[in-house]
Formats: C-alpha cells, structure tokens, sequence
C-alpha cells in the first residue's frame, strides 16, 4: 500500500517538473522573441544592449522559477511518502490526524462522544440535568455556572 503512495507521489511529482519545464522554456521562447523584434526596431546599440539584457534577466527568472517549482515538488513527494498523502488541511498540506481530541460536535468527529446510532434529520441533545457520563463535577471548572451535582452539568462541553 505504501509503495503505491510512494509511486502515486513519484509520478505527481514527475508531471508537476514536467509543467514547470515547459511553462519556463515558454517564458525563456517569449524572452528570445521579444529580444529580436525589440532589436529590429532599435536605432541605437544602447537599446539593443538593452533588450538583450531584458531577455537574460527574464531567461534567468524563469529558470529560477522552474528549480523552485522542482524543490516545493520535491518536498510535496517526501512528506507524502513520510506522512501519507491524506490532509486535514484546505492547503493541502500534510500533518497530524485529529487524534483522541473533540474537534467538532459532530458525532464521530475525534473520540469525544460515540456517535451512537445516528439517526439522519435528528438531533440528539442532553437537557440540563442529564448524567452526561463524564464523570466529573463541572462545579469547579465552569466559572459560568453556579454549584451543581457532580456527574451533571448542562449537555455542554465547557469547562
């Protein structure tokens, strides 16, 4: 399984150098083309010294360009082969799973609380006073709420 990961990285990797290639022997094709025809129009040595000094700079730009395209491909290949190529980010970019952490009241979402038999289109709340099962007394951690019985607390997470 992983080396097909690896493979799947390798080969997005692979295209990805092959599209920063060709846009930057576009980039270079452009500068060439715009040197010569800025050459034909100049009257003066200075402006054509000029010109060709523009299409250096663009030439060097654009290769500039393509090695950092390949270097951030590079990396994108090797933390994917590291980590795996599932992200919980909307960059994309790799890291660490959700873990035993409540990320969200959804049921299922972390190992806060089991999502139990969902039922699609129905809420399921704890009404003030209902053992949530934690356990715990909220008298000491919710500076909101006044005493309380332990083992119950407003269907809330606050703490």
């Amino acid at each position: 399984m992983q080396t097909a990961k690896n493979a799947a990285a390798s080969i997005k990797e692979t295209a990805a150098n092959i599209g920063a290639s060709a846009k930057s022997g576009m980039e270079k094709t452009k500068a060439t083309l715009q040197e010569k025809g800025e050459r034909m129009t100049a009257h003066d040595p200075t402006q054509k010294e000029m010109a060709t000094e523009k299409k250096e700079a663009r030439i060097n730009q654009a290769e500039y360009e393509k090695q950092v395209a390949r270097e951030q491909n590079a990396t994108q290949r090797q933390a994917a082969e590291a980590t795996g190529t599932h992200s919980y980010s909307t960059t994309g970019a790799t890291g660490h799973g959700m873990g035993s952490h409540q990320m969200s009241a959804l049921p299922g979402h972390g190992t806060g609380e089991p999502a139990g038999n969902v039922v699609e289109g129905v809420v399921k709340s704890h009404p003030i006073g209902t053992d949530t099962g934690t356990g715990t007394t909220m008298a000491g951690h919710n500076t909101k709420a006044g005493g309380g019985a332990g083992g119950y607390g407003t269907g809330g997470a606050y703490r």
